[in-house]
């Protein structure tokens, strides 16, 4: 299939960035080259997330240099969520490929990739099987974040399915006009959207410069926001909690006359105060659950934008409404 072909189909590459100046200039050199072995015509979409160093500069000369290179600038950091469905918003290709720029994600699995979607495959996960940076505490909680949301939700995610995804066309107008909450866990819409999908193995590589943007503080908010967007079982948690406050309380009622009929009124000063510690703690805790359901419903209701674009380079306002 030749690329001067008007057939040619397009693929669309979104990366975000933050903070990525030591890297940007070697994926796209990295990227480019596997691009262009492809039958495929390509955009190469980077969507700087407010960042702070020369991230900015740089891909603006990279769009100047190439006019495949797309650039989507936010006003600030809203996120690499908001980072990758703004790319999504904007692209046009009839297939879309989300990576980050750290070169984690292998930009050589993109002939593969593209094998796929000529396969007539809607959706491709990609499935990490090893990740040379993360570290034992990160692969072990991560382990622990699949197997949480897989059992007290009805959506069953793929473990260590990455946000290095690829989706088609019409897998994209889906996520563009019905899937728009600004508290979002957006590998986690593509897998339960339905059409045709296959998972693709890959091996991450270690960041090719720079070190991480998620911290365990971010990466246990994250995790925390997901499990509540995709399950409603902590709520319920009250009524599990109601039922196990009744069991415990006719166990004790029985202790109590127990002792009662045999050594008179026990003394139980020390049992009332580590059931009074238990309660509240229960219920604080059952609280802390019903305000972040809150905190979710209020940003919905806010209706904020999931992303403010201060910038662009080579690509047309579609005048979004985000």
């Amino acid at each position: 299939m030749s690329k001067e072909n008007s057939d040619t189909k397009l693929l669309s590459l979104v990366v975000s960035a933050y903070n990525e100046e030591e890297v940007l200039e070697n994926f796209y050199n990295t990227s480019k080259k596997v691009l262009d072995s492809l039958s495929w015509d390509y955009e190469i979409i980077f969507v700087n997330d407010g960042s702070i160093d020369k991230t900015y500069e740089i891909i603006n000369n990279l769009a100047t240099s190439d006019k495949k290179v797309k650039a989507i600038h936010f006003s600030r950091n809203f996120g690499h969520e908001a980072a990758m469905i703004a790319g999504i918003d904007y692209a046009k290709g009839d297939a879309i490929v989300c990576m980050d720029a750290d070169l984690q994600h292998p930009p050589a699995t993109l002939p593969q990739i593209v094998t796929y979607f000529e396969s007539d495959y809607d959706i491709v996960n990609m499935v990490r099987i090893s990740n040379k940076s993360a570290g034992f505490i990160k692969n072990i909680t991560s382990e622990a974040f699949y197997y949480i949301i897989n059992v007290i939700s009805d959506a069953k995610l793929i473990r260590n399915a990455s946000d290095f995804m690829c989706i088609s066309g019409r897998a994209a107008n889906v996520l563009r006009k019905n899937y728009r909450e600004k508290i979002r866990f957006l590998r986690g819409y593509v897998q339960n959207i339905g059409f045709k999908k296959i998972n693709m193995e890959y091996m991450a590589n270690e960041r090719a410069a720079g070190k991480s943007k998620y911290s365990i503080k971010k990466l246990f908010k994250f995790s925390m926001n997901t499990i509540m967007c995709f399950s409603d079982f902590p709520l319920r948690l009250g009524i599990y909690a109601g039922f196990f406050a009744i069991l415990m309380g006719l166990i004790m009622s029985i202790y109590t006359l127990i002792s009662w009929a045999k050594v008179g009124t026990p003394n139980g000063y020390a049992t009332i105060i580590v059931l009074i510690c238990f309660m509240f703690a229960v219920l604080f805790f059952l609280v802390g659950i019903i305000g972040e359901y809150i905190s979710i419903l209020f940003a919905e209701l806010k209706d904020r934008p999931i992303y403010i674009v201060e910038d662009m380079k080579n690509i047309e306002d579609l005048n979004l409404n985000n």
